[in-house]
């Protein structure tokens, strides 16, 4: 029966039929997986964020130094990112995302151990070390499974991640704080422990659970498998007739890799100096919110964010456009994020950290789709890589900058407004970004 079945459906079924039927199996089976991770990603990032809510004081941590050991960790992420990249790209994805599970999370759990300054930075830098190349790594994992036209959406749908990550995590993360002060230790060090062990068992899992190539996929019917193989393999011709770089050497050549880069890197500004600083910010507008208030009121900045995310990723797949798609969002948001350390009301502030977070948010799923314009597999895992590289020194600068005009003016206020210009700037450079179209018209009409 189940035979019979089978050829039924490769008689009767059109390549339409294939194609839908592969994309809904593919994106059932990796993205919630992917998302999964990456929500644990991003929390034991910025979980230091609610940890300095009790650390700060028990460490003697000033908003400079406090400032300085969030970004530490981008300096570790962007010297060792490129080769965590190339090396995925040789191992698979199976081997490599699972090592670097496993290996940040153990990293997080340590530092719930640390004394002072000097060694939280030690394990900080260690643990963008071991993190590297996970982010570029999941978006070249994604070019492996979705055509450009989708891959808009399935980057978008990645990076509620984000959002769900602060939804999920935040009200946990000031609950522990509160709450779990188990053998005499203090909440923040549970923090760390606590959320570090999903990102080992997860570890675990994504050795068996992830499928390296469509070629592999034993979950796809064999027409299913042919059909999508040959989709990318088709994109990937058609990028490398359209200019697609085959070699390293001339991906950093590329001048629009570097704009790119610059573009992610306003970008990342902005979502780390606010993400890393937005519980103290919160505790600003009201000094008499507790640990676990605060964490519920961070909730609805990012579950705006997610929804926001999704419906305008899914426009710029419907029409087809990216470049202002990723630039409009950061120009409003930039505004946003700068009037709210500008204003006195902290109604209004709160209300314009809302249209901020939702703005970042917003630009990042029709920004991933920038590179896959003139990059082919060949060299997406390099070209991936640099851009995410260099963008994430802005994930050193945005909390430290944060950090030093807290410490200079007493007030998250003027660090706010910085990050604002960073982000605004950022959706201007984005503006300026040349599709591959306008590139070849000018080509053919100098």
């Amino acid at each position: 029966m189940g035979g019979r079945t089978h050829r039924l459906y490769v008689n009767t079924g059109s390549e339409q039929g294939v194609e839908r039927q592969t994309l809904r199996k593919v994106s059932i089976r990796l993205l919630p997986f992917l998302i999964l991770l990456y929500v644990i990603a991003y929390l034991d990032r910025v979980n230091f964020g609610f940890a300095a809510l009790e650390m700060n004081s028990a460490l003697g941590l000033s908003s400079e130094v406090f400032g300085f050991l969030s970004g530490i960790f981008f300096i570790g992420y962007l010297l060792f990112e490129l080769p965590s990249n190339l090396i995925l790209q040789r191992v698979g994805a199976r081997i490599w995302i699972a090592r670097i599970l496993i290996s940040w999370g153990i990293v997080v759990m340590v530092t719930a151990f640390a004394t002072d300054a000097l060694q939280v930075a030690v394990l900080r830098f260690a643990l963008g070390v071991a993190e590297a190349g996970f982010f570029p790594g999941i978006l070249l994992y994604l070019t492996y499974w979705f055509r450009e036209r989708d891959l808009a959406k399935a980057v978008a749908l990645l990076m509620t991640a984000l959002s769900i990550s602060m939804i999920v995590g935040a009200p946990v993360s000031t609950w522990i704080l509160d709450s779990v002060h188990w053998f005499g230790m203090a909440g923040w060090r549970w923090l760390f422990i606590l959320e570090g062990v999903p990102a080992v068992v997860l570890g675990c899992i994504t050795y068996w659970y992830l499928t390296d190539r469509p070629e592999n996929a034993r979950w796809l019917m064999p027409e299913e498998r042919t059909w999508l193989a040959g989709a990318i393999k088709q994109g990937n011709e058609q990028r490398q007739k359209l200019g697609g770089h085959t070699s390293l050497r001339s991906v950093i050549a590329d001048r629009r890799v570097w704009h790119i880069a610059l573009v992610y890197c306003m970008l990342v500004i902005a979502l780390y100096g606010l993400g890393f600083w937005m519980p103290q910010v919160i505790r600003s507008l009201n000094a008499g919110l507790s640990n676990t208030s605060i964490g519920l009121v961070m909730i609805v900045p990012y579950a705006c964010a997610g929804v926001a995310m999704i419906v305008w990723s899914r426009h710029s797949d419907h029409t087809g456009e990216r470049r202002w798609h990723t630039a409009f969002p950061p120009i409003v948001g930039g505004i946003a994020l700068a009037c709210s350390g500008l204003v006195t009301s902290p109604l209004l502030a709160f209300l314009l950290l809302i249209v901020a977070t939702m703005c970042i948010f917003c630009a990042f799923g029709p920004f991933w789709t920038l590179p896959s314009l003139f990059l082919a597999e060949v060299s997406a895992a390099a070209g991936i890589a640099v851009i995410n590289s260099i963008g994430n020194a802005g994930g050193f600068i945005g909390p430290t900058l944060v950090g030093y005009l807290t410490q200079v003016t007493g007030s998250t206020n003027a660090g706010l407004v910085v990050i604002g210009a960073c982000l605004a700037l950022g959706g201007v450079c984005a503006a300026a970004v040349r599709s591959r179209r306008r590139a070849a018209e000018a080509k053919r009409n100098p």
